[in-house]
């Protein structure tokens, strides 16, 4: 049974087996945040039967474009996370509400300022990423009517995330989940029952979105009573916390869509067949490595509460256990990729350049998701402890210093795919780098000495 509001509410994860909570936080964040990848697989596999290779491209442009809302989104939702968690994990139960009501605020007001500029500069940004012709034209519609789910969405993300801060995993997963079931089912019938082709996409996942809000509110609202009538001034109380744990995390969680573009923009001159390739990995990667992706939303709040509750063994603990986790579901990945390389490269119709490009991803690179992995455990501890600025650092290091010389370099040793083999380098780099960096602080908190 649910607490009523205003009584105390137990902190879930101070307690128990830490793998058990990473395990169970994990693996029902990744089904949630995998769904919300799943949505753009699934657009497109469908779209992919089209047989059309603009269209495919297109969705390699707009998607990079898109993802921003989807990465700012996640950040509101990263603060949500950490601040209902640690006041929670602290047994201050009012504040911990007062924080998630300032934070669905804030997740829907900055969610229609990114709205608007997208919209505004979309046109401007398909040219940068070397977007022409009948694709450029195809990537700005599916922008455009996507464009009213922005906030539906980012609002959800938050819910999903306050849910987490809370310890309702269920719940939150249910969110995500909704938005693929919904965009699944409505794709055959918009792209091509309709006839709209790659606006029908855009359609159905805003249909998800609209459900996907519905059932963060009921969750967040209805069943746990945690959203406190809006007032300016609860939020301009609230607003330098979430603003201090939100940027450092929404321009972590930038760090990757910048990195996309700019290999987009590296592998533009190879063709449209290279950019239908590349938009096929970029799709597929969220979904085979979801788990790897929840990773810093999901043992975020295992190392909130103890951190609120002042256990510092288990925070080390949950460090550790969620790189072991990490590690090993790379490899049996890794090795599903590589063992079903041609299957999946025949599932999107993939031919020539495409063809090439997804079957070298799945028998070469998806093993560096292992350190990936890796810096997302240690951004959770950064987000939690009170470092969330070393997220952006390490992230935007990754999708610079991390990208852009390893990408050229690979792209003139070895075209595409040398590109990716570049990049996968560069993120191994930083990821050893961020883990160590996580340690040191989780061992100053130990001895009393962080700050």
């Amino acid at each position: 049974m649910t607490p009523a509001a205003g009584a105390p509410r137990a902190a879930p994860f101070v307690t128990g087996s830490i793998m058990r909570h990473v395990v169970v936080m994990t693996l029902t964040g990744a089904v949630g945040l995998m769904a919300l990848f799943m949505v753009d697989l699934v657009d497109l596999f469908f779209l992919s039967l089209l047989n059309d290779t603009e269209v495919t491209a297109a969705i390699g442009y707009a998607g990079t474009i898109v993802f921003s809302n989807l990465s700012v989104s996640i950040g509101c939702g990263i603060a949500a996370a950490a601040l209902v968690a640690r006041n929670v994990g602290a047994g201050d139960q009012a504040r911990a509400r007062e924080y998630a009501t300032s934070a669905l605020m804030f997740s829907l007001i900055t969610s229609g300022a990114i709205t608007l500029m997208i919209d505004l500069g979309s046109g401007s940004l398909l040219s940068l990423l070397g977007a022409t012709g009948e694709a450029r034209r195809l990537a700005q519609l599916f922008i455009w009517t996507l464009s009213p789910g922005y906030v539906l969405i980012a609002g959800a993300i938050c819910c999903s995330f306050i849910l987490r801060g809370l310890g309702d995993a269920r719940r939150a997963m249910y969110i995500t989940l909704s938005t693929a079931v919904v965009t699944a089912c409505a794709d055959p019938i918009f792209i091509f029952w309709l006839g709209m082709g790659i606006q029908g996409a855009a359609i159905a996942t805003v249909l998800g979105y609209v459900v996907s809000f519905g059932i963060g509110l009921h969750g967040v609202v209805r069943v746990h009573r945690y959203i406190n009538p809006f007032r300016l001034s609860g939020f301009r109380r609230d607003f330098p916390a979430l603003w201090g744990i939100a940027f450092p995390a929404i321009l972590t969680q930038l760090a990757q869509p910048f990195a996309n573009a700019y290999i987009t923009y590296e592998i533009a001159p190879f063709g449209d067949e290279s950019v239908a390739g590349f938009a096929i990995v970029g799709r597929l990667v969220p979904v085979a490595f979801g788990i790897i992706f929840s990773l810093a939303g999901s043992v975020g709040p295992i190392i909130g509460q103890n951190y609120g509750a002042k256990r510092h063994d288990r925070v080390r603990r949950t460090l550790t256990d969620g790189l072991l986790f990490s590690a090993v579901y790379t490899l049996i990945t890794s090795l599903l990729l590589f063992l079903f390389r041609h299957d999946i490269a025949e599932a999107f119709n993939a031919a020539g350049r495409s063809r090439d490009l997804v079957v070298f991803f799945c028998t070469f690179i998806g093993i560096s998701w292992a350190f990936a992995g890796g810096q997302f455990v240690a951004n959770a501890a950064f987000n939690n402890l009170g470092r969330a600025a070393l997220s952006s650092w390490f992230n935007w290091a990754k999708a610079t210093l991390g990208t852009i010389p390893f990408a050229i370099m690979g792209a003139r040793m070895g075209g595409p795919e040398g590109l990716l083999a570049g990049t996968a380098i560069g993120s191994v780099i930083f990821g050893i780098a961020s883990v160590i960096t996580a340690y040191n602080i989780v061992r100053r908190s130990e001895t009393g000495a962080a700050r």
